[in-house]
C-alpha cells in the first residue's frame, strides 16, 4: 500500500497578468502565487509521506528571466530528497520552449524522461513502473502515448503524458491521444498535463486530467491542486483532489432582474462576494464581475458606469479588505421592454446603430474579420487573461457589442459636456 502525487502544469514563476496596468491590483501576492502554491505541493507530500510525485508537463513557463526559477525549483526537490521522495517529470511543450532548462543539474531524486524515444523509470522500494517521454519540440503533434511500452507484470504502472487527449478547448492540440489507445497499454493509472481544467477521462483505470496547481488568469476559476492517489494492497487505485493555489480566481454573474436601482445591484454584488469569501477563506480571491439582466436600473448605470464600477469595488474594499481584488466588472444590462422609441439626437442615432449593427450577419461577418486581423497584435499576455475571442460566434459578437455601447455612450456624453 502506498500513496503518490499527480501534478501537472506548474508554470513556475509564470508572468500570470500585465499586471501594472490594473490600479491597486495585489501584484506582488498574484506573481509569486505560482511558487508558494509548488511549495504547498511540496509540503503536502512530505507531511503525509507521499512515495514520489509526477509532474505531467509544463513544470517551466517557457524560457526562463535568470536562472532564479531553477534554482527555486532544484531548492524545493531537495526538500523531497531529504525527505527520501522521487520525482518522475516529462517535459511539457512550454519545458521544451526554455534553452536554460538543460544546462542546470538535477538533484538524484529527480528523473526526467527523455525526448526521443518513450522510457521507463522504476520506483525504489517498490513495484512499481512509471513510463513517459517529454516533449523534443514545443509543438509535438504525434500520438506520443501509441508508442508507450507494455505494462511491466507484476508492476502497478503508471502512463505519465502531456497530451491534448481528443483536444480541449483553449489548449493547442499536442500529442493527441483517446481513451482507448490508453486503456490497451494495461495500465493501471494515466497522468496527464497540458489541460488546465481537473477532469477525470476514465475511472477504471484512472485517466486523470490534474489541471494546473494554481489558476493564472480570470479563464482559469475555481480550486487548483493535485491529485492524492491511494493504492491499496491489491493494487486497486483511488483518488482524491487536493487544494494548492493560493489565489483563487472566481466569476461573479449579478443577475440584475428587477433591481430598481444602482444601489441594489451593489447590495447583491457584495452577498456574492461574500459567499465566495466563505469559500476561500484562506486565500486571496480575484473575482471577475459581470452584472447582466433586463432591469429599471439599467438608464442609471449607463449614465455613470465609472461610478458603478467604482462602487462594486468599494463594496469588495469594505468587506473583505486585502482578501479580495476585482479584475474588472463590466455592465451588461437592458432596459426592461416599454414599447417607447429610442431617445432623441446623438445618443438614439448611437443606440440605433449598434441595434443595427447586432441584427446584420453581413455586418457581424465585417466586425468578425476586423477582430481576427486584431488578435493577430494583440500580446501573449492580453490573449492569456481575456476571454477566449470567438468572432465567429453571433452570439459572442453581439455580446461584445452590448459590453462597447455603454462606453460609447459615456464618451459621447463627455464629449458633449455632460449626462
Amino acid at each position: 500500500m502506498f500513496n503518490f502525487i499527480h501534478a501537472a502544469d506548474i508554470h513556475l514563476d509564470s508572468p500570470l497578468l500585465k499586471l501594472d496596468a490594473y490600479e491597486g491590483a495585489p501584484a506582488g501576492a498574484i506573481r509569486g502565487a505560482t511558487r508558494r502554491a509548488f511549495e504547498n505541493l511540496v509540503q503536502t507530500a512530505i507531511e503525509e509521506r507521499a512515495a514520489f510525485v509526477l509532474i505531467a508537463g509544463d513544470l517551466y513557463d517557457g524560457n526562463w528571466k535568470d536562472y532564479n526559477t531553477g534554482l527555486f525549483f532544484i531548492a524545493q526537490m531537495a526538500r523531497l530528497r531529504e525527505a527520501g521522495i522521487p520525482v518522475f517529470i516529462v517535459a511539457g511543450n512550454h519545458d521544451a520552449e526554455s534553452s536554460i532548462t538543460r544546462s542546470l543539474r538535477l538533484p538524484e531524486n529527480v528523473r526526467v524522461f527523455p525526448a526521443d524515444r518513450p522510457a521507463t523509470f522504476r520506483v525504489p522500494g517498490l513495484e512499481v513502473a512509471v513510463h513517459g517521454q517529454s516533449f523534443a519540440q514545443p509543438a509535438v503533434k504525434t500520438d506520443l502515448a501509441r508508442a508507450y511500452p507494455a505494462a511491466l507484470p507484476g508492476c502497478f504502472n503508471i502512463g505519465l503524458l502531456h497530451t491534448c487527449a481528443t483536444g480541449r478547448e483553449g489548449h493547442e492540440p499536442y500529442a493527441p491521444c483517446t481513451v482507448e489507445t490508453l486503456r490497451e497499454k494495461g495500465y493501471d493509472y494515466w497522468a496527464l498535463g497540458h489541460v488546465h481544467r481537473r477532469e477525470v477521462l476514465l475511472e477504471d483505470p484512472p485517466v486523470l486530467f490534474a489541471g494546473n496547481i494554481q489558476g493564472r488568469h480570470a479563464r482559469e476559476t475555481g480550486a487548483k491542486g493535485c491529485f492524492w492517489v491511494s493504492v491499496d494492497g491489491a493494487g486497486r487505485p483511488s483518488f482524491l483532489f487536493r487544494p494548492l493555489d493560493v489565489v483563487r480566481w472566481e466569476s461573479a454573474v449579478i443577475d440584475a432582474a428587477d433591481a430598481a436601482c444602482g444601489r441594489e445591484l451593489v447590495e447583491r454584488f457584495r452577498a456574492s462576494l461574500l459567499q465566495q469569501l466563505q469559500r476561500n477563506p484562506e486565500l486571496l480571491t480575484v473575482v471577475r464581475v459581470s452584472v447582466e439582466g433586463e432591469t429599471p436600473a439599467h438608464e442609471e448605470l449607463m449614465s455613470d458606469p465609472e461610478r458603478w464600477e467604482n462602487e462594486i469595488r468599494a463594496a469588495a474594499v469594505d468587506e473583505a479588505g486585502e482578501r479580495a481584488w476585482v479584475e474588472s466588472i463590466r455592465l451588461r444590462t437592458q432596459p426592461p421592454p416599454t414599447g417607447e422609441r429610442m431617445p432623441d439626437g446623438a445618443v438614439g442615432e448611437l443606440l440605433a446603430l449598434v441595434e443595427e449593427l447586432a441584427a446584420d450577419p453581413e455586418a457581424l461577418t465585417a466586425l468578425a474579420s476586423e477582430l481576427e486581423e486584431l488578435e493577430k497584435k494583440l500580446p501573449r499576455e492580453f490573449k492569456q487573461a481575456a476571454e477566449r475571442w470567438r468572432p465567429a460566434d453571433p452570439a459572442w459578437l453581439k455580446g461584445l457589442l452590448a459590453e462597447a455601447q455603454p462606453m460609447l455612450v459615456r464618451r459621447l456624453l463627455q464629449g458633449r459636456g455632460g449626462r
